[in-house]
């Protein structure tokens, strides 16, 4: 067994030397962390070692056969982490199915216990609120929670059940660090749709502009959110479904069947009895790290890029590798980012819906048509066994069971989805833009072109309530770049600042040149207008955007990717900063207060925004 992938031969010729130097960089923590769940996993069932008190605790309140199979180590014992809350439409789904998964288990041969519970989140509802502040520091707290669900020494396998936000996220750096662990994430899938996404847009700016009542953007909304299931829109959510499936985390083509539907059923029980057999006990053994390495990591950057997903992951994606021993950089996906297509159009780059996306071919021809143009590895490993060509088929009900049969291989809506033949775009729907002011990202899949060079003056603000007061006041004239500071991960916690939104919209539509430069987050939710964001470093870590001052000239240009404060760097270096972070006595409130050692402790978004690796990489761009 090989410690490291090498690139396949006939992949683009970028993907290859992206994958190289990834793997070339990677090689020490690499070697240390496969080094480190070869070493347990070749120790047999960990509750093999436990003495008997602690085994007695681990059984007692099994059932007599599940008690029997315990003690002797011939069937293997799965872990269930769920993420199930009923308050959120994406989790709700997950209610039912440990029981389903225990069955399922069962007939696979093997036994199931729920580990535990995350906490899950929501961003929609916190957007604007205190709560947000705390929306990514959750990540780093899932992943320790999913840690703590597999730390009895117990489980031979995990099920991982996820869908949002942070949430996949943390639940896959949690199980990285049980990397010795076969583990397959089960989704829930999104909402069937309901009001056309452009059309609540429509309403929300309409709002925005003092046009609708409150109850009409009610209405708006939950005729849109208005049953269990993910969200419709490409955002956070749907994009980590996306990449738990290229990376070879999920079953063939499970990521986007609605929840309460007998194919979603069907795949869940399906999950229970792969998993089984992937465990040491199987005969398939298939560790989550051996299947998370370099080429997975790539794989997952390419299909992000392609379908214009959420921003979100260009610090998520660089958490997961770390906690695989993967140094992935900002650089590596500006320079995927160049040469890969944009294949997708979905809400907000689009009109359609996740639900339409599937219906016109979905992941299935994505990974196909990437995989013939050279834009994918094919040679990885995955839950369903070697290669992701195995990800192009297409799961059908077969009695009470699933079959995978092969998806098709045109588009079946262009306006949706298309080949790289015929793309939307030639490079992908992110933008890594650097300059005086740092490192930053950009989604440039929603913005015109139009649109996406902004030169203009400075109108700074140090919180969203106050640029919400300005354009309340009408004090924002003429043309502006907005600069928005103290909002990354040590300022705050780094909320999104998705509220601002439609107002940035309202002012684009007036004919007016805007731009949003930030250290704060939009997610995948990222509208038409260009929004460099998480710039780093921060303006609280002594970041340039500290000394930005109203009527600087900037300009924000997603076409070269650079972002620029007119002055000399001499002039920039000498000013002093102003204004400032909360101070510990105002971060209080929502809890706030019981995360002040992660936010004292968090690294910047260019490595993953995580209170684990805190510390710069050597030659790796801060």
């Amino acid at each position: 067994m090989t410690d490291a992938p090498t690139p396949t031969a006939d992949v683009h010729p970028v993907l290859a030397a992206v994958t190289e130097r990834i793997i070339e960089r990677s090689k020490p923590e690499r070697t240390i962390y496969l080094d480190r769940i070869r070493a347990a996993g070749d120790r047999g069932p960990a509750r093999g070692k436990l003495a008997c008190a602690n085994l007695a605790h681990g059984f007692a309140a099994s059932g007599p056969a599940d008690k029997k199979a315990l003690r002797s180590f011939v069937k293997p014992n799965i872990a269930i982490v769920s993420s199930y809350n009923d308050m959120l439409s994406a989790h709700q789904p997950f209610e039912h199915f440990p029981r389903q998964l225990k069955a399922a288990v069962m007939e696979a041969g093997g036994i199931a216990q729920f580990a535990g519970g995350v906490p899950a989140m929501c961003d929609g509802i916190t957007q604007g609120r205190d709560g947000m502040q705390l929306s990514l520091f959750s990540r780093d707290v899932i992943a320790m929670a999913t840690a703590i669900g597999l730390s009895h020494d117990m489980f031979d396998g995990a099920l991982m059940l996820g869908v949002c936000d942070k949430i996949v996220p943390g639940m896959l750096i949690g199980a990285l660090g049980f990397g010795h662990l076969p583990t397959i994430f089960v989704p829930a899938g999104p909402m069937t749709s309901g009001l056309p996404n452009n059309e609540k847009s429509r309403v929300r700016q309409l709002y925005a502009e003092g046009k609708a009542e409150r109850e009409e953007l009610l209405d708006a909304e939950a005729a849109s959110y208005h049953g269990a299931g993910t969200c419709t829109f490409f955002g956070t959510a749907n994009s980590n479904q996306l990449l738990m499936e290229v990376m070879g985390l999920h079953l063939p083509g499970s990521s986007f069947v609605n929840p309460g539907t007998p194919l979603r059923e069907a795949l869940t029980s399906e999950a229970g009895r792969r998993v089984t057999g992937l465990t040491a006990l199987g005969d398939d053994y298939t560790p989550v790290g051996e299947v998370v390495d370099e080429k997975a990591v790539v794989n997952g950057c390419v299909a992000l890029l392609a379908t214009g997903g959420s921003t979100n992951h260009t610090m998520h994606l660089v958490a997961i590798a770390r906690a695989a021993g993967i140094i992935l950089t900002w650089d590596d996906l500006a320079e995927l980012s160049a040469v890969v297509p944009l294949l997708a159009r979905i809400y907000p780059n689009g009109s359609a819906d996740v639900n339409h996306f599937h219906a016109a071919g979905g992941l299935g021809y994505v990974v196909s048509s990437m995989l013939d143009a050279g834009l994918l590895h094919e040679d990885v490993k995955t839950v369903v066994g070697p290669g992701l060509r195995r990800y192009t088929e297409e799961p059908k009900l077969s009695g009470e069971g699933v079959e995978w049969q092969p998806g098709t291989r045109i588009s079946l809506d262009t306006s949706v989805l298309r080949g790289p033949e015929d793309p939307f775009d030639v490079n992908g729907g992110l933008k890594m833009l650097t300059g005086n002011l740092g490192s930053c990202v950009m989604k440039t899949s929603a913005v015109h072109p139009d649109h996406r060079v902004v030169t203009a003056p400075a109108r700074v603000f140090d919180d969203q309530l106050d640029f919400l007061a300005a354009f309340e006041a009408g004090t924002l004239t003429g043309d502006f770049v907005a600069v928005l500071r103290y909002q990354g991960p040590r300022a705050n916690g780094m909320p999104e600042l998705h509220k601002l939104t439609p107002v940035l919209g309202v002012l684009q539509d007036q004919g007016r040149k805007v731009a949003l430069v930030t250290d704060g987050r939009m997610s995948g939710a990222s509208g038409k207008v260009p929004a460099a964001i998480h710039l780093t470093p921060e303006a609280a870590a002594d970041g340039p955007l500290a000394r930005v001052r109203d009527g600087d000239v900037l300009t924000v240009d997603a076409v070269t990717g650079s972002v620029n404060v007119h002055l000399d760097d001499e002039e920039l270096a000498a000013r002093p900063a102003t204004g400032r972070a909360l101070g510990a006595d105002e971060w209080v409130g929502t809890g706030r207060e019981l995360f002040a050692g992660l936010r004292a402790a968090v690294g910047p978004a260019t490595q993953g925004a995580s209170v684990f690796h805190p510390q710069p990489v050597q030659g790796v761009f801060q």
